[in-house]
């Protein structure tokens, strides 16, 4: 690996932190006690929620969020091709459908007026429904069941055109904010907007546990039922050795929780000064032709900085700049790679480039900066410097 000079991303971690993990290390309990218990109650707190499930990933929460949801072979999903490919792959282990559909150019969460369009039409069935469809895997007579949002780089959906669809036709939502925890949708707190949400918290996050994430939902069956698939199917009632259900190992540890818990108290800090590294960035950059920085939509009351990412003008070679970059000890990163187009898909159902114009041009001109909440000014100045340079 390169020398970088500067990390990509870091966690935010004290001496806190790392008494309360040496701590739990000194009791036989190191899973499924009360660390768990007293993070998912602060999560609680947090969010607003009735319910909070800890989990061992985001993509594990997603897919609990799945199973509650009903969601069965052959079942249609609509969700966006520009994301982390977890939010596909949750559907794709219930071998139900990912439909697919473009994205808004500034923010890159899904675009509602083509939402509102795929949703009436697949409604519809036959030939409307058909135009929606991958060209291999999915019929239109399967029923259309949910909408999978993602709110991409810690900017919410929209989720008020979201709603209206899911009340009108009587869809589930299942809000993808495993980059957004502390982000706020006209005033609504991101994962507070759908019928569940989920949190992640891998080190490069807002907040981390190291590996895990969260559940939140109101729905009391349906938390009950995603804490007995977390824990092997054992539902409330169960022995040991006892497992209603078809279930998961999807824990959570207790070292993770500890640490989760203490660094949820300092979120609103973290999330300040991660606000920022992306206000200076801003500033240095917003001025460059070639460059496009990140736009925060009016709606979103409340940005939750997961990672800075611009766009470069066509034309600019962006694997040369990574290279460069690199070169000059600063690391860099493309964001997102379209899912529909990773090699699995094409496979499963027959994507081509050209399907989705919107995610490609973003996928090719996307470019991650390094990022975190102990970022310093200096450091942003020396990325901003090597990168001015060189474009």
């Amino acid at each position: 690996m390169p020398d970088f000079r500067i990390p990509m991303s870091s966690p935010d971690l004290s001496d806190r932190e790392r008494q309360a993990v040496a701590d739990v290390l000194n009791t036989p309990v190191l899973s499924m006690g009360e660390q768990n218990l007293a993070f998912e109650q602060a999560i609680r707190e947090y969010s607003g929620s009735a319910n909070a499930i800890a989990v061992s990933s985001g993509t594990a929460g997603l897919h609990l969020c799945v199973r509650a949801a009903g969601i069965q072979q052959g079942d249609l999903v609509l969700t966006t091709p520009f994301s982390f490919v977890a939010s596909s792959n949750v559907l794709l282990y219930e071998k139900a459908i990912p439909v697919f559909v473009d994205v808004e150019p500034e923010s890159g969460n899904i675009d509602a007026e083509q939402l509102t369009r795929a949703v009436e039409e697949i409604m519809k069935g036959g030939k409307d429904a058909e135009g929606w469809l991958p060209r291999r895997g999915g019929e239109a007579s399967a029923p259309l069941k949910a909408i999978l949002p993602v709110d991409v780089f810690g900017q919410p959906a929209n989720y008020s055109a979201i709603k209206e669809l899911s009340d009108k036709y009587d869809l589930a939502v299942i809000e993808d904010s495993c980059e957004a925890i502390g982000a706020q949708y006209e005033g609504r707190m991101a994962g507070r907007l759908g019928d569940s949400a989920v949190f992640a918290f891998y080190p490069n996050k807002q907040m981390t546990t190291g590996e895990g994430g969260v559940i939140v939902t109101d729905d009391d069956d349906a938390a009950d039922f995603m804490r007995s698939l977390r824990n092997q199917g054992r539902a409330l009632g169960d022995t040991w050795l006892e497992h209603t259900h078809l279930g998961y190992n999807y824990r959570l540890t207790e070292l993770s929780a500890v640490l989760g818990r203490i660094q949820l108290g300092r979120l609103d800090e973290f999330l300040e000064k991660r606000a920022q590294v992306a206000a200076w960035y801003t500033e240095r950059l917003s001025a460059i032709e070639s460059i496009e920085t990140p736009q925060v939509g009016s709606s979103t009351t409340r940005m939750s900085w997961f990672l800075y990412v611009i766009r470069l003008a066509k034309g600019v070679q962006r694997d040369q700049v990574i290279r460069k970059l690199e070169e000059s000890g600063i690391p860099s990163r493309a964001y997102f790679s379209p899912i529909h187009l990773q090699p699995y898909m094409r496979d499963l159902f027959g994507y081509q480039e050209g399907d989705f114009p919107i995610t490609e041009d973003l996928g090719k001109r996307s470019l991650a900066l390094p990022f975190s909440s102990i970022m310093t000014e200096e450091q942003v100045d020396m990325v901003c410097e090597e990168l001015i340079q060189l474009l």
